[in-house]
């Protein structure tokens, strides 16, 4: 990694992927902590990481990347057309939709760019996907894998509740107002009743996402990730040729993957730790944050990774 990259800690920056997107980034940590992706889900930006989180990692000596994937946040919007609602439901992608594939090469992109060599992978949700795809078709380049209430395609798990369905089907929202009450009434459906999410943050989150993202063009996006999913089918066949020491982490109560998605993935990578959290759903409440740090840091001191092991940094 050169010092212009790395030089700020909390500045978006930008890259043009020769064969890509315009991809925005932040590095945050030591200069010479171990590499560290976070690869964020559906519909979310970088911002989406908690800064308790990243702060966690950092103080574990790692040096965290995180990045907006293609069409949302402050990367390149894609040019082909969205898919309508119905397309969506009946899970039919358009011909020219992008795949996970498609956006592993971005996180790649991202890699080579920073001159990044081994790194430990941390996706949620569709990032979970993403970092699942990288990890499989890079092997050499990935140290640990972490996957975060994610699942391998197959449509027999995983499968999202059909009322979460109908919430992600809808149309972008006109108002910031409406934005920002849309992810607290979705953070009510899809998060948990005992592992609370600080409602002040999420406000504030929401209505920060929305200004980062243009405005209503914030989630313009969504339906062409929703296809990149779709697009990808079922990749149980390469989950299971993932040979990085993997976590797979889900929680019990999950209404956008379902928990079967998260035992399917960790049944598919050879060796691979399950660990469920009870009452946990999607999303990366207050409750769960440190002990997500602790376990992805407990996998990768498992690798040998150079990680401070005495006391703790928080």
């Amino acid at each position: 990694m050169t010092a212009t990259d790395l030089g700020a800690t909390t500045a978006d920056r930008f890259v043009d992927l020769p064969a890509g997107p315009r991809i925005c980034y932040r590095v945050e940590g030591p200069d010479d902590g171990v590499p560290l992706l976070l690869i964020a889900g559906l519909g979310i930006d970088l911002t989406s990481w908690p800064q308790r989180m990243v702060d966690g990692f950092t103080a574990r000596g790692f040096r965290v990347v995180r990045f907006d994937n293609r069409d949302i946040g402050r990367s390149s919007q894609i040019g082909t057309p969205r898919p309508g609602r119905l397309r969506q439901l009946l899970a039919r992608p358009r011909a020219d939709a992008y795949d996970l594939a498609d956006m592993a090469a971005d996180a790649f992109g991202l890699l080579e760019h920073l001159a990044v060599e081994r790194v430990h992978l941390v996706g949620m949700s569709m990032g979970g996907m993403i970092a699942q795809t990288l990890a499989a078709r890079h092997p050499e380049r990935v140290a640990s894998l972490t996957s975060i209430f994610s699942t391998t395609g197959d449509r027999s798990v995983g499968q999202p509740a059909r009322s979460t369905l109908l919430r992600l089907a809808k149309g972008p929202s006109p108002t910031v107002e409406d934005s920002v009450e849309r992810h607290l009434g979705m953070l009510a459906h899809i998060g948990s009743s005992t592992l609370l999410p600080d409602e002040e943050l999420e406000r504030a989150w929401a209505t920060g996402f929305w200004e980062r993202g243009g405005g209503v063009r914030a989630r313009a996006g969504v339906p062409r990730q929703i296809g990149a999913i779709q697009a990808s089918g079922d990749r149980t066949a390469e989950v299971a040729s993932i040979t990085a020491p993997t976590l797979v982490v889900h929680g019990s109560t999950d209404r956008m993957v379902h928990p079967t998605g998260g035992r399917a993935t960790a049944a598919a990578v050879p060796g691979a730790r399950f660990v469920e959290i009870a009452g946990m759903g999607h999303h990366l409440a207050p409750g769960v944050v440190d002990r997500l740090v602790d376990l992805t840091t407990e996998l990768a001191r498992s690798t040998g990774a150079p990680l401070p092991t005495t006391g703790d940094p928080r």
